[in-house]
């Protein structure tokens, strides 16, 4: 996946602090929304915690990630007025992440947004605490999740997830999480580093 990205903070500011950025990245049919919202449900009412809201230039769909949506020229009029702490394309779509997030992060909360992979190097420029929660699956039950969408064949799916490669384990606070069993599992693995992330920051 292709992303331009664009970190929207001065060259020689100093990396926000005191708080955590946790980035939630995978492949699709790994279940990243689900587990989001599993954790949304486990942390309500914890004001530590933000759940980034994201703006993407596609309109909101209610089986999927609850986003604002901006056309394409709105998108782009806010990223050049600083609306936007990071944002990137990908997919033929615009992503932004507000900036409202930094205050959040400079305050001590735990930010936490489903991200592009290919954005984790800014956002490690932007933050001083950086988590990737990589969201995993076997390729069997990727293979049947996105077939059952519907939108793939079988045979187009599985020759996409053989180009699709495992995020770099070696980078700096990457946590691999499987999803490919009960939501409850991976979902609970994931609150309890959002929570052992807050009892550090």
């Amino acid at each position: 996946m292709s992303a331009q990205v664009a970190a929207l903070a001065e060259p020689d500011a100093q990396p926000i602090g005191n708080g955590v950025f946790i980035a939630v990245v995978g492949p699709s049919g790994a279940g990243k929304d689900s587990v989001i919202h599993f954790a949304q449900n486990a942390l309500a009412g914890d004001e530590r915690v933000h759940f980034v809201r994201r703006v993407i230039t596609r309109p909101s769909d209610p089986d999927a990630e609850d986003h604002d949506t901006l056309e394409e020229a709105e998108f782009i009029e806010a990223e050049r007025d600083g609306a936007f702490t990071l944002s990137w394309q990908a997919h033929g779509l615009h992503y932004g992440l507000p900036a409202s997030v930094d205050g959040r992060v400079a305050d001590g909360a735990a930010a936490i947004a489903n991200l592009s992979r290919n954005a984790i190097p800014a956002l490690h420029a932007r933050y001083a605490n950086v988590i990737v929660a990589e969201i995993t699956a076997s390729p069997e039950i990727l293979a049947d999740r996105l077939s059952a969408r519907g939108r793939e064949s079988r045979g187009e799916v599985l020759a996409r997830l053989a180009r699709s490669a495992p995020l770099d384990a070696s980078l700096p606070g990457v946590v691999k999480i499987d999803n490919s069993g009960a939501l409850e599992i991976a979902g609970a693995r994931f609150v309890a580093m959002v929570r052992e992330a807050l009892s550090q920051s």
